[in-house]
């Protein structure tokens, strides 16, 4: 039998600059990009007012991180200031694993972060299963 659950979204965005390095091509060189960001939770449950968790504690969470990323060099900024590459990957896995340890608990948790860098290109890191 399929499980069954609920699940919300937010999407936000921020504006950054970063060089993949070891990377031959055009994305060597500093570039920006507005990343469009999307966080989804999942539960099973709903709480007592018949909601997974409040849009506004998702959004919250979320935008603490994009102020950390907005407007900055990401490859100046822990954790991409050392060996790991700010590529659009691993900035799904950070986002993902600092709103989760903002929001996840034992009703609820982040299940997925998408991080669209293009309109047409989307990177995403995510439970599985």
């Amino acid at each position: 039998m399929n499980k069954r659950f609920y699940e919300v979204m937010v999407e936000t965005q921020f504006c950054a600059a970063h060089a993949l390095r070891r990377y031959r091509g055009q994305g060597e060189a500093v570039h920006g990009h507005n990343w469009r960001i999307q966080v989804f939770v999942r539960g099973e449950k709903l709480d007592e007012n018949h909601i997974l968790i409040d849009f506004r504690a998702v959004r919250e969470a979320t935008e603490a991180i994009m102020q950390y990323l907005d407007h900055k060099h990401l490859n100046e900024l822990p954790p991409f200031d050392g060996e790991l590459n700010p590529s659009t990957e691993n900035i799904a896995a950070f986002v993902f694993h600092q709103v989760a340890a903002r929001i996840n608990n034992d009703h609820c948790q982040v299940t997925l972060v998408r991080a669209w860098e293009t309109p047409a290109t989307m990177a995403a890191y995510g439970l599985a299963g």
